[in-house]
């Protein structure tokens, strides 16, 4: 398999053409609940483990911010958007009232999401690395071996990957890999449809 055919399942992508390869190596994120089991007939619930969640410093100002706007600007203009629907009268055929609370249902989920994430973050400090060292918050230039390619991903936390825009979750394949290695280093990912053979060419 050449690199084009297996390089975005490796670092997660979201697209619909790369839906498999996405959903073989995106990491679980948020709680892992331990099950439940039964005893003396009655069903007892385990003790949930939220597992917590590597962010990059920018990851974490990047949700603070987001939350604060949607908790403060945004459920302003949707109590709004609600307030003049309902002016319109009759509720039961009003298309925009139904929209409006679509929209408010979306903004809150949004909200307890990353609510949750902050709440069990572990923000990840890249003065903490050894110099020279891949982790949580690196920029890394590669070279695909096989394409003689050079490729530049940043490594960051599950919840902030976005493989569109070169980030690349350190539960991936890929990324999980890379960790811990340094200039000079090799390493090769292996697939069941293929490989993908890089060396680190440079590490900031």
């Amino acid at each position: 398999a050449g690199g084009d055919d297996i390089r975005p399942s490796l670092v997660g992508a979201n697209t619909a053409s790369h839906a498999v390869g996405a959903d073989i190596i995106r990491p679980t994120v948020g709680a892992n609940a331990c099950g439940a089991r039964t005893e003396g007939g009655l069903k007892m619930e385990e003790n949930v483990v939220e597992k917590k969640i590597q962010l990059s410093a920018e990851g974490l100002k990047k949700y603070e911010e987001e939350l604060l706007f949607l908790k403060g600007q945004k459920r302003e203009e949707i109590a709004q958007k609600i307030k003049d629907a309902r002016e319109q009268g009759d509720l039961s055929e009003n298309a925009e009232y139904d929209a409006a609370k679509d929209e408010q249902r979306d903004i809150e989920a949004r909200i307890e999401k990353i609510e949750n994430i902050l709440k069990n973050a572990e923000v990840v400090d890249k003065t903490d690395l050894k110099k020279g060292t891949i982790g949580v918050g690196s920029h890394v230039k590669l070279l695909d071996v096989k394409m003689n390619e050079e490729i530049e991903y940043d490594i960051v936390g599950a919840t902030e990957a976005d493989s569109l825009n070169g980030k690349i979750s350190n539960e991936s394949p890929l990324g999980s890999a890379l960790l811990g290695k340094k200039k000079g280093d090799e390493i090769e990912v292996k697939l069941a449809r293929g490989s993908l053979k890089v060396q680190v060419l440079k590490v900031s």
